[in-house]
């Protein structure tokens, strides 16, 4: 199950997007967003996330 970004609680800091193994992560227009078919849910992205905005779909 891929994971999400809650857009109202991310601050666009882009650390998840640093650490991202597949590279599923991008800018969006208002906050980061997840490809839900790169996404490989590992995690690495919610583990990073300094406001908690990620978790899992």
């Amino acid at each position: 199950m891929a994971y999400k970004i809650d857009e109202n609680v991310c601050i666009s800091c882009g650390t998840c997007a640093g650490e991202c193994p597949t590279e599923a992560i991008s800018a969006g227009d208002n906050a980061y967003v997840i490809d839900a078919d790169k996404c490989i849910s590992c995690g690495t992205c919610a583990g990073v996330c300094p406001t908690e905005a990620i978790s899992e779909e």
